[in-house]
């Protein structure tokens, strides 16, 4: 079992900043992959980031060269460093993490982007 607590949603203009971080209950050495997913309005939830445990990043296209996924290891948190924000990237954001073939969601945290 993984419990996971996101944090850092909040609103921001267009062109800002953001950092969501999210604590697992157990050392992210015992996880697979750690990673961000979001799901706007009318829309399938989708890929963000992923980092592995081997430290093997990917990216939506979307959002690479803005956004950066990285760990803390000794808080056992990721991060999600958000740049240059866009009004498309309003969504609500989960952090996931995944054990073997488990699966795990945090609750959420809504990033809004205003024009």
């Amino acid at each position: 079992q993984v419990q996971l607590v996101e944090s850092g949603g909040g609103l921001v203009q267009a062109g800002g900043s953001l950092r969501l971080s999210c604590e697992a209950s157990r050392s992210i050495f015992t996880i697979n992959t750690m990673g961000w997913y979001r799901q706007a309005p009318g829309k399938q939830r989708e890929l963000v980031a992923v980092i592995t445990s081997g430290g093997i990043l990917n990216y939506a296209d979307a959002v690479k060269g803005r956004f950066t996924i990285f760990t803390d290891n000794a808080k056992n948190t990721v991060h999600l460093q958000m740049n240059s924000l866009k009004p498309e990237d309003t969504a609500v954001y989960y952090c996931n993490a995944k054990v073997g073939l488990s699966s795990y969601w945090g609750q959420g945290t809504q990033v809004t982007v205003s024009s």
